[in-house]
């Protein structure tokens, strides 16, 4: 008996150990071919912020990209599958470097800092976030000297789509004089003047360019006052960049003053006045840099708008007459560019 009720406790032991027992980890079933099934995608939608100096309806610089990333949204199937977030009007350097750290520390994928200025305080956010990716532009610098694998860079080759509008200036001109309002002489600004002034004199040596820089990216009223200027001084096209230009193409329309637009298509300001526009399109390198990061790849790529490749795109006005002398010459400057018998810059 004794014997007995030994083996009885012995076996009610053996039943509460094992109950109290951790479950084994359950195990995959092998993918057909005998590989490892592959882990789950993660669910819910790739969620993209972007910081940006001027408004989402700028007709420049920010409009152009956050246009390119609604089209990229619809194209993936809407905000299910991708979520946009936005910071608008941030001038303030500091203002803007706390909405880049608290996007990501919000978890979202991608953080995009639209700026040059924005450099220093996303790389900063950058190290404290090594898991989430961040973009910006325009620049090359990738950070990569900095230890950093986590960030694309992206710019414009405005040179090029410069030089294309300096060509059409050109031969608008009835005066031979012709007007930039630039912003800051740096950046996609700068590039896109150099082109267009190599644009112009390749195609009339003896036309006059008078370039002014404001200082000023976003003040409109100094932009106006830059175009007046150049009119007075007998300027009959005018070409600018950056947000700024609202003022000065308001300026060109009241005068009859052809206009040639760069980062985004400006008709809309001047439906008769405005000829062609540079149009900056970064929905492929929107897209390469979410296929890249769904693929474990957080940066690294410094991306280049050119006209070979579509990222810059010769829109014409179709409200405005130029004439079939006009289009050729600017189609033999495009075609001139990419095969790189023309040069856009000195």
């Amino acid at each position: 008996m004794h014997k007995r009720l030994i083996l009885i406790a012995s076996l009610i032991l053996a039943l509460v150990l094992s109950a109290c027992a951790a479950p084994a980890a359950p195990v995959a079933a092998p993918a057909a071919g005998g590989e490892s099934a592959a882990p789950a995608a993660a669910t819910g939608p790739f969620r993209i912020a972007i910081v940006m100096p001027s408004s989402t309806t700028d007709l420049a610089w920010s409009q152009a990209m956050y246009g390119a990333l609604k089209s990229v949204q619809a194209e993936m199937g809407g905000e299910g599958t991708l979520e946009i977030a936005y910071s608008e009007g941030m001038f303030q350097v500091t203002d803007a470097a706390a909405a880049i750290r608290d996007y990501a520390a919000d978890g979202y994928d991608l953080v995009i800092a639209h700026g040059t200025q924005f450099g220093n305080s996303m790389f900063e956010v950058a190290t404290d976030f090594p898991e989430t990716s961040f973009a910006w532009g325009t620049a090359v610098d990738t950070g990569s000297e900095k230890g950093l694998k986590n960030v694309f860079a992206y710019e414009a080759a405005a040179d090029e789509g410069g030089y294309v509008n300096g060509v059409i200036a050109a031969i608008l001109s009835e005066k031979n004089v012709i007007g930039v309002v630039g912003p800051v002489e740096a950046g996609d600004a700068k590039l896109y003047i150099d082109g267009f002034k190599k644009g112009v004199t390749d195609t009339k040596p003896d036309a006059v360019v008078n370039v002014s820089f404001t200082g000023s990216f976003g003040d409109t009223a100094l932009a106006a006052e830059a175009a007046n200027v150049h009119i007075q001084a007998g300027a009959d096209v005018l070409t600018g960049s950056a947000q700024q230009v609202v003022g000065a193409v308001g300026v060109a329309k009241e005068n009859g003053v052809k206009w040639l637009g760069t980062q985004s298509d400006q008709t809309s300001l001047g439906p008769d006045i405005v000829v062609a526009n540079q149009v900056y399109d970064w929905t492929g390198v929107i897209k390469d840099m979410i296929a890249k990061v769904k693929a474990g790849e957080l940066g690294g790529t410094a991306y280049n708008l050119t006209l070979a490749n579509g990222g810059l795109v010769i829109s014409y006005n179709s409200a405005v007459s130029v004439g079939d002398d006009v289009k050729a010459a600017a189609d033999a400057a495009i075609a001139g560019i990419e095969d790189g018998s023309i040069t856009t810059m000195e």
